[in-house]
């Protein structure tokens, strides 16, 4: 049950109007051995600080990190709720103009992001949108990740 309101914007100049506000965030996840485990199966990435628990140990952050593009890829599941956009036939995801990953997420982390419309254009199919998110590690300063996604939404 989730505890997040989504904030609704019914027209593109509300989308335009919401252009740099911080949206807020959306809820916490754990990051668990068997989601780093499963994304490591999908992508064929087994690299050891990933998914070998008793070598990381001794590695550089103590104990398994997720994948950069594992966080990165929970960006939908993360900021998911945050928004919605009421009229667009559907949304596609056009692609990432810039993503940076400044701190590990370790295994047993929670994370959680946020949300801020960076800018809207016209586009042939309707409108693209580009969202900048973060997402943040709970009780560490810098954050795991920050993106900005490129949306296509087709009205």
């Amino acid at each position: 049950m989730t505890d997040i309101t989504p904030r609704t914007f019914n027209s593109i100049s509300e989308l335009t109007a919401a252009i740099g506000e911080d949206l807020g965030y959306g809820e916490w996840l754990e990051v668990t051995q068997d989601r780093i485990d499963a994304f490591a199966d999908a992508t064929g990435d087994h690299q050891w600080i990933h998914v070998d628990p008793e070598r990381a140990k001794n590695g550089p952050f103590g104990k398994t990190i997720a994948h950069g593009y594992l966080t990165l890829s929970l960006l939908p599941l993360l900021a998911g709720n945050i928004f919605t956009v009421n009229g667009p036939k559907l949304v596609i995801n056009y692609g990432l103009n810039k993503v940076r990953f400044p701190s590990p997420v370790t295994v047993g982390s929670r994370v959680r992001a946020n949300a801020e419309i960076v800018s809207i254009d016209d586009s042939p199919a309707g409108v693209t949108m580009v969202v900048r998110s973060t997402v943040q590690i709970d009780g560490v300063e810098k954050p795991a990740c920050v993106a900005e996604t490129v949306r296509v939404l087709v009205y």
